[in-house]
């Protein structure tokens, strides 16, 4: 095999595979190259992985070493596509009666949520993460997004208990937008006791929605690693129940009568940033 062709198999291999240790003797065995040549190799690969701003190549020393792919948006990338998504956000044909907002579809946009979900998976992957949850159904393309690029599983919260989904765990609470009681349930087969979770989610307002995951996570002694929501909502008249989040864009004003939408970019990009 080209030295080229090799380079070419061995960026896809990364890709597809990220946030896994991969060993040298690996890479050397499947391509049938030299260590040498195959750390003169991921060299170039690491330098143009970052100068791509796609990420970088993390080295792992010792006999049990090797490499990993870490995903992470650059500052200009993560600048610009926020900035983007703010400015299709406040275009006016998307107010809907009662001031909402229709987002369903930059949700159905393959390419653009994968770019989210690597926007969320840069900002988290300092942490330690074993899975991502979200509830049914918006928040669903984007947890898979982000756990794809952080290389670990996803659980789904349903309104509703599922036959197919076997025994369940449920919890009451209370919805930040319509103060009522609802539901939601998990199956006792989604997590191990102690799994550190990563809560992902379409919109947040009061954060009812998210509370009650937090609250459905210690029913199985797991951790919240992080959270993490596409938009939230300005709201003086609502008492946010979370504090501790990642925010891709704010809304911060939707004016029915003037047609008019503010949005702005949200915390995240200043995790990103700094």
């Amino acid at each position: 095999m080209k030295r080229s062709e090799r380079l070419v198999a061995m960026t896809n291999y990364l890709l597809d595979h990220p946030q896994e240790l991969v060993s040298l003797p690996h890479f050397s065995k499947t391509y049938d190259a030299a260590k040498s040549s195959i750390s003169e190799d991921l060299g170039i690969i690491n330098q143009m992985f970052q100068q791509e701003g796609i990420g970088y190549l993390q080295t792992v020393s010792g006999a049990a070493g090797g490499v990993k792919y870490i995903p992470k948006a650059s500052t200009s990338y993560s600048q610009l596509f926020v900035q983007g998504l703010c400015e299709r956000l406040e275009d006016p044909e998307r107010l809907l009666p009662g001031g909402y907002l229709f987002m369903s579809d930059l949700l159905g946009e393959p390419g653009t949520v994968k770019d989210i979900g690597r926007l969320f998976a840069s900002a988290f992957t300092d942490k330690e993460v074993d899975v991502v949850m979200t509830v049914a159904t918006k928040g669903i393309p984007l947890a898979y997004a982000v756990a794809n690029y952080l290389n670990v599983p996803v659980v789904i919260a349903r309104r509703d208990p599922k036959v197919t989904e076997g025994s369940t765990v449920s919890i009451n609470y209370v919805s930040g937008s319509t103060r009522k009681i609802q539901t939601m349930v998990l199956t006792k087969r989604s997590l191990t006791e102690g799994a550190n979770v990563l809560i992902i989610d379409d919109f947040m307002k009061a954060g009812g929605t998210i509370n009650g995951m937090r609250n459905l996570l210690t029913e199985f002694n797991a951790n919240v690693a992080g959270i993490g929501v596409l938009a939230e909502a300005e709201d003086e008249e609502e008492d946010r129940v979370v504090n501790d989040y990642l925010s891709l864009v704010q809304i911060m004003n939707v004016d029915d009568r003037s047609r008019q939408i503010v949005v702005k970019p949200g915390n995240l990009l200043n995790e990103l940033t700094s």
